[in-house]
């Protein structure tokens, strides 16, 4: 049986004042308020900053998505009251990209002075959702503000014991400092696998739907040794109507020279039919080009790493379409994807170690060879550099297995290394 929007606002305020962490503060309000009013997309606003987002665990402070968002709240917010915003009462330069990331329809409900909590969705927001979520807010709010208040560890008269002698105090501190400036390498981890190093693609030579495969993977194969082909059916059917075109158009030139010895007229359509000769001579010169190229060959020796076949045959490709590689055997190195926030400075024959998951305790040792300027989106959504190491020494590991590399940069400070990754989260949630 349903519950009542009530009886959902009580359970929800409930749950707010037992909340353990801000964290969880936040997460109860951009994915729980949806027990109130269904929506769609949800966004918290505080400091200048979007904290939070529905449907996301870690969220990324420096995607074009969420900046995006925080140019929006900060207008949103010059005006402290709930209201529904459409995309025609912001200015241009906000507006202009709010058909790429938002819905119709989004309701603002502001959070005191420095923040605000943005709910968009497909459907028009009513009159009676819009007063259940404000009040919802509220009780957030209040929430909130009781999770930052100070709290005391000592009751009232009470005093902390006091541990050994100045003079121990300051040995204990000159010991932390020590170690604090004890200079480690700076190292980072990221997901790898061995890939080959110069492979040859092989791509779809035109488009059509493959019929046979002649090899399976991972097989070793020779220069000039058939791959696989194309369908030829309706190519060799084209190709046989260009050639009786152009059997056509011959019998009726000769045809024509030989009423030009008597008719004037005749003479002066033999330019026209020599140039439609041409025309269909071409047009058989290229099914020809076109059935050859249906019978793809290997460019040189090497291992043919594709999928499996049975999921290439009968399926139709695109010209320039990836199919295959043809690797040499040992032309292997290794290839990692170094996320955003672990981006440190590493010069060029850096030392890489790639613990694979097949020998973990015997890593591939490499060079830095390649470092990407420019971060590309994964599949999983994040964003990372790709880099390229090649290897010290041949592997007897075959290409294709993963990993993790470990990337050895400069010398520092233990301090800095150890506090590097929290101060850049600091750095990210308060925008310093």
């Amino acid at each position: 049986m349903d519950r009542s929007p009530l009886a959902e606002l009580l359970e929800l305020s409930r749950q707010a004042r037992q909340a353990e962490s801000p964290a969880e503060l936040q997460f109860l309000l951009v994915n729980d308020s949806h027990r109130l009013a269904p929506y769609r997309q949800a966004a918290l606003w505080r400091g200048g900053k979007v904290r939070a987002l529905s449907g996301v665990v870690q969220m990324e402070s420096n995607v074009p998505y969420v900046l995006w968002l925080e140019a929006l709240c900060q207008q949103l917010a010059q005006e402290p009251r709930a209201r529904v915003v459409t995309q025609n009462t912001l200015p241009a330069p906000v507006a202009r990209d709010w058909n790429e990331w938002l819905p119709s329809d989004v309701l603002w409900l502001p959070l005191g002075q420095d923040g605000g909590v943005l709910l968009a969705r497909d459907l028009p927001w009513r009159d009676a959702e819009i007063t259940l979520l404000s009040e919802w807010a509220e009780i957030w709010q209040h929430a909130w503000l009781a999770s930052q208040a100070p709290r005391s560890g000592w009751l009232r008269g009470r005093r902390p014991a006091v541990k050994g002698s100045r003079r121990k105090a300051g040995y204990l501190a000159l010991a932390l400092l020590i170690v604090a400036l004890i200079p480690v390498r700076l190292t980072v981890l990221a997901p790898g696998e061995l890939v080959p190093a110069n492979p040859a693609v092989i791509r779809a030579p035109l488009d059509g739907v493959i019929d046979v495969f002649h090899i399976q993977p991972n097989e070793t194969v020779r220069q000039g040794q058939p791959l696989f082909g194309f369908d030829e059916a309706l190519i060799q059917s084209r190709l046989e109507v260009a050639r009786q075109a152009l059997a056509t158009a011959e019998a009726e030139y000769r045809q024509t020279a030989q009423q030009a010895l008597t008719d004037p007229r005749a003479k002066a359509q033999l330019a026209v039919l020599t140039g439609r000769i041409e025309e269909k001579r071409t047009e058989v010169v290229y099914g020809s080009e076109q059935l050859a190229r249906a019978r793809v060959l290997a460019p040189r020796d090497g291992i043919a790493l594709f999928d499996d076949p049975s999921e290439w045959i009968g399926r139709p490709v695109a010209i320039g379409e990836r199919i295959m590689r043809i690797a040499a055997p040992g032309d292997v190195e290794v290839e990692a994807w170094v996320p955003l926030a672990d981006a440190i400075p590493l010069a060029e024959g850096s030392r890489v170690a790639l613990h694979l998951n097949a020998s973990p305790l015997a890593p591939a040792q490499a060079r830095l060879r390649y470092f990407a300027h420019d971060a590309v989106e994964r599949a999983d959504g994040g964003y990372a550099y790709r880099v390229r190491a090649r290897l010290d020494a041949p592997t007897e590991h075959r290409v294709g297995l993963k990993g993790t590399a470990r990337f050895s940069g400069g010398w520092v400070p233990l301090s800095y290394w150890a506090l590097r990754r929290p101060l850049a989260s600091l750095r990210a949630l308060s925008g310093w």
